[in-house]
């Protein structure tokens, strides 16, 4: 999977490998969040088991790739940055596991493989999240701190992004939107706090991690949010034209939940042409880094045109 992605300035194009790169970070990143969760034997075995299971279960590690990609482009070393991609890593599954509970979307499987509460049970199932959310808190916390980005504001970073204005906003008005009419503009509020705010975080905290100006921290954020934004209309997309073989879980369940999508609202064909507009801005974003940051620039490319 080699990514063409844009040049700064001239808009030239070149090669960066990106299959190399996810496979180096996604076994980094899987190595160190096994050394942060606790084994699945430590008591209460169940619980330390569940956790795994979903966290274990095959994600892309898109979000920790975003982290590590960020750092590299403000120069700073991977290790300074793990701590907070596994973080980010253990935020989002959390999200998922909760979301796929009977209460919110009742989703049976989740990346090709049956969902926690299927295997677990619903109460194991929310305390596994909690769980995941709890650790996510605790592994940030054992980053080293920076110079302008002490523990404090890491902490207050990811508080932010994972709270009640953000991506748990997202998704109590997911919720409430199901089977009414809302606008783009209601849509588009949904799409920012529950997906945008993660992936921006991502990036942020990456950003961070190198002690990373201004001006850099700035651009990642606006990089983060159109990144995210369009990684969601994507996903709008291919729950329509993609089967549940192929996304790993339920194809059509937002339409049979009568949930607004992109698609739904504006149509498919414009709901493609915004992502591939979300994605130029999130390019235009990057041009303070000058070329320095090849994988976010590749990583943005894969989002537009992946097909799961």
């Amino acid at each position: 999977m080699s990514a063409t992605i844009h040049g700064s300035g001239s808009r030239a194009k070149r090669v960066f490998d990106l299959a190399a790169f996810l496979a180096s970070s996604t076994a980094g990143v899987n190595k160190a969040l096994d050394g942060f969760l606790p084994a699945g034997t430590a008591r209460p075995a169940t619980i330390h088991r569940a956790m795994r299971y979903s966290l274990f279960a095959g994600g892309k590690r898109i979000r920790p790739a975003l982290c590590l990609a960020a750092a590299a482009a403000c120069g700073g070393p991977e290790a300074d940055a793990m701590p907070l991609a596994c973080a980010m890593e253990c935020v989002h599954t959390y999200s998922l596991v909760h979301d796929d509970l009977p209460g919110m979307d009742d989703d049976d499987y989740r990346r090709g493989k049956l969902t926690n509460h299927k295997v677990f049970g619903e109460g194991i199932a929310v305390l596994a999240g909690d769980a995941l959310l709890t650790q996510a808190f605790e592994i940030a916390a054992q980053c080293k701190g920076w110079q302008r980005y002490r523990h404090q504001r890491i902490i207050l970073e990811l508080a932010r992004a994972a709270g009640s204005l953000q991506l748990i906003a997202g998704q109590v008005a997911d919720l409430e939107g199901e089977g009414k009419k809302i606008s783009a503009s209601q849509l588009r509020y949904i799409h920012e706090r529950k997906t945008s705010a993660l992936l921006c975080c991502s990036v942020r905290l990456g950003g961070m991690s190198a002690n990373c100006t201004a001006a850099q921290l700035e651009a990642l954020t606006d990089f983060g949010y159109h990144v995210g934004l369009a990684f969601q209309v994507i996903d709008d997309i291919l729950d329509v034209t993609q089967t549940s073989e192929k996304l790993g879980k339920t194809a059509g369940k937002d339409t049979k939940a009568q949930k607004a999508t992109y698609p739904s609202i504006i149509g498919l064909e414009k709901s493609q042409r915004i992502a591939r507009q979300l994605t130029e801005r999130a390019f235009d974003a990057l041009r303070i880094f000058r070329g320095r940051a090849p994988a976010l620039e590749a990583l943005a490319e894969h989002l537009l045109k992946r097909d799961n």
